[in-house]
């Protein structure tokens, strides 16, 4: 197993990031995935000073860990699909700041959520847009040489690998275009072989999300978020072997969300720990 990341929002709110850097690091972790989400404290960030990011820059360079992805959910609130153009504007505007704060402070990946809208009604329309903006975006991205990754999501619009690879037909096969999968998301849709779905995507995977989930049921919309590692029904072992099959040498990121805690040191350290039995069970050889 390569590098092992921690998301920000596992760890305490109230550290800055080049405080969350240092506390990453103590708890044995590579690497941190910031997030950019839909409130307006953080979708601040997009316009951080100078200063702000001559500190991160200055920590991650003294204390050799790194913010090596960002986690862009901002669009969730100003979706790239939106029937509305000037809320399409605004995703574009969001989408750039992102990639020129990201070449700034030496990420080379943005994860996308895989949504058309979140918050509207969706139609052909709307994946459409989705489709258009994602282009600009691409185009702008190339400029900066900075990878946009889509994750597999809990929304039917981006559920599977394989409705990634007909979206990556839809933009030329882009080549700034790649995937992340996120083996909880993927493995909660009944109709996803998880082996198989993969194999399909392993050219394009450029990081994996870690975290556990309740499927989807007849009866039961599944559950994608706060469920404890081993108490969900993802099936660790197999996706590392499946990945050690297929060679794929990436980082992995576990995702949380305990940044609310007093102390979610003991939280995480059990996540980590849960991972690492996975590995070792799983027979895959990791440094």
């Amino acid at each position: 197993m390569n590098y092992l990341g921690i998301y920000e929002k596992a760890m305490p709110v109230s550290l800055s990031i080049p405080e969350k850097l240092k506390y990453a690091k103590q708890l044995g972790f590579n690497f941190i995935e910031m997030s950019i989400d839909e409130s307006d404290q953080r979708l601040a960030r997009l316009t951080w000073s100078k200063d702000n990011i001559h500190k991160i820059n200055e920590t991650q360079l003294y204390e050799d860990i790194y913010v090596q992805s960002i986690c862009l959910s901002g669009h969730r609130r100003y979706p790239l699909g939106s029937s509305d153009e000037n809320i399409r504007n605004k995703a574009l505007e969001i989408m750039f700041q992102a990639i020129d704060l990201a070449q700034k402070i030496g990420v080379r990946v943005i994860q996308l959520a895989g949504y058309d809208v979140y918050y509207e009604t969706k139609s052909q329309l709307t994946a459409q847009n989705f489709k258009e903006s994602l282009n600009v975006a691409l185009d702008y991205a190339a400029k900066k040489q900075v990878i946009l990754a889509l994750e597999i999501m809990d929304d039917t619009f981006l559920n599977s690998i394989s409705k990634y690879i007909e979206l990556k037909e839809a933009v030329s096969n882009h080549p700034y275009l790649k995937v992340y999968p996120d083996v909880g998301n993927l493995s909660a849709w009944p109709q996803n072989n998880v082996p198989n779905e993969l194999a399909k995507g392993i050219n394009d995977t450029v990081a994996i999300h870690l975290k556990d989930t309740l499927p989807v049921t007849a009866d039961f919309k599944g559950k994608f978020k706060d469920v404890p590692f081993g108490e969900g029904e993802v099936d660790f072992v197999e996706v590392f072997q499946t990945l050690q099959r297929l060679k794929y040498n990436g980082p992995f990121l576990i995702e949380m969300w305990s940044e609310n805690l007093t102390d979610p040191k003991e939280v995480i350290l059990n996540a980590k720990t849960f991972i690492e039995k996975a590995i070792v069970k799983s027979g895959v050889h990791h440094g």
